[in-house]
């Protein structure tokens, strides 16, 4: 029973979504990624998470957001390929 529990809570964990935080990149620029764990969720959703993560941190900077490049996963969304936005931005004064 608990090690059908743990395969069970194991394989629900590894579909999860994945998102990285901010990254700096060096020179006041970040990134921030949404990665869905399916192929079934909109770029959307996606990007714009990604989009108020990168302004939240921004603002608490004091600063504005400045998008450098979007990045978004391109389909089909298959064997591992699954919707995926990156935004490359700075903060601004």
């Amino acid at each position: 029973m608990r090690k059908s529990l743990l395969l069970i809570l194991l394989v629900f964990l590894s579909g999860c979504a994945q998102n990285s935080g901010v990254i700096p990149m060096g020179d006041n620029t970040y990134m921030v990624s949404r990665q869905a764990a399916t192929g079934f969720t909109g770029m959307g959703t996606l990007k714009a998470d990604a989009l108020k993560e990168a302004a939240a941190y921004c603002q608490s900077q004091h600063k504005e957001l400045k998008v450098i490049q979007v990045i978004d996963a391109q389909p089909p969304f298959v064997m591992g390929n699954f919707p995926k936005s990156e935004v490359q931005f700075s903060c601004i004064q």
